[in-house]
């Protein structure tokens, strides 16, 4: 019997050790399933400007109200743009013509007056080199007098540079423009177009609408302000998407990973959680800032993780506190 006792007392010790480790073990992996972290809904927010600048004429949305993507929200005075615009038509139909006219070329009664006037210069230099070999005849038999001979020599020449001027014009409309006028009137063209384009655009600037769906928090401006471009009309929190901003310590950084389902509580909706899904898990550490609400000291570092919310609806507002809970049952609990 003496032999048997401490035989059973270390069997006894083994499985007290069995029991409080398997207990160890099991509140590990319950602290580990039930993982809570606090955070905030986060919003993004819009402000809206117009991208040309000028006098507001009206707004058609006040703060709180919901809008749509593709609302109008607000306009210009359009005049100016309008008549900017009429400008810009003008200018392209001026150089589409200026084009057209240099690509066609002279036209052929232009070129058959140049012809003629050849005709005219070649039959006058025939008459002046005539006459002036009339004159060489008279000069050598002692008719007339050297300085006839010069004149007659020199209405020769004259004639002939008046030939060879009608002779090159003739040419040069019957070769048409030369490319680079071409080139330059081509580039004319497509700089009124180009201009032409962004009257159109301006105009069509005037008009502020709604990038998104959401709601309307700041009327920064009231109608016949004069704005410059840029500035700030409208502000719109976005009713997508709506996120929950959170932080982790690093001894729980390995149960946020991106893609895990989360359940997410508020002060207003105690027992009916939103439902959403870790979007992004920040790669560097930092200390947790002071609005954040955990048990855990403040000076602790920590990773910032987003938590994109799926059926966000208008109860969640910007800042709102929200709790969010790691748990297995959080998938079967949303199917």
């Amino acid at each position: 019997m003496k032999n048997r006792k401490p035989l059973w007392l270390i069997l006894l010790a083994l499985a007290v050790l069995a029991a409080a480790w398997g207990g160890w073990r099991w509140y590990e992996s319950r602290q580990r399933e039930t993982l809570t972290l606090y955070g905030n809904v986060d919003i993004r927010t819009v402000n809206l400007s117009f991208r040309v600048g000028g006098r507001l004429s009206a707004l058609t949305v006040d703060e709180g109200d919901t809008v749509k993507a593709g609302q109008l929200l607000g306009e210009l005075d359009k005049a100016p743009y309008e008549n900017a615009l009429l400008q810009a038509e003008a200018n392209v139909a001026s150089a589409q013509a200026k084009y057209e006219l240099v690509m066609a070329g002279y036209r052929a009664e232009e070129i058959a007056q140049a012809a003629a006037a050849v005709r005219q210069a070649q039959a006058a230099w025939d008459y002046a080199q005539s006459f002036l070999q009339r004159q060489q005849g008279l000069w050598q038999r002692r008719v007339i007098s050297a300085n006839d001979l010069e004149n007659a020599r020199s209405s020769r020449d004259q004639a002939q540079a008046q030939l060879k001027s009608a002779q090159d014009k003739l040419s040069q409309f019957r070769a048409g423009n030369r490319p680079q006028e071409i080139a330059q009137a081509k580039a004319s063209l497509q700089q009124a177009q180009a201009q032409l384009a962004q009257a159109k655009l301006d105009l069509h600037d005037t008009q502020l609408v709604a990038p998104s769906d959401g709601v309307l928090l700041t009327r920064a401006v009231e109608p016949g302000t004069m704005l410059n471009a840029g500035g700030t009309v409208l502000t719109v929190s976005l009713t997508r998407p709506v996120w929950v901003r959170a932080y982790v310590d690093e001894v729980n950084l390995s149960q946020v990973q991106p893609g895990r389902e989360v359940l997410i509580y508020t002060d207003s909706r105690p027992d009916k959680p939103y439902h959403g899904k870790i979007g992004f898990v920040s790669p560097t550490a930092e200390f947790t800032p002071k609005s954040v609400e955990t048990p855990d000291l403040r000076t602790d570092l920590v990773y910032r993780l987003r938590i994109i919310v799926n059926d966000a609806d208008g109860a969640l507002r910007q800042g709102m506190p929200a709790t969010l809970a790691f748990s297995d049952g959080a998938r079967d609990e949303r199917r």
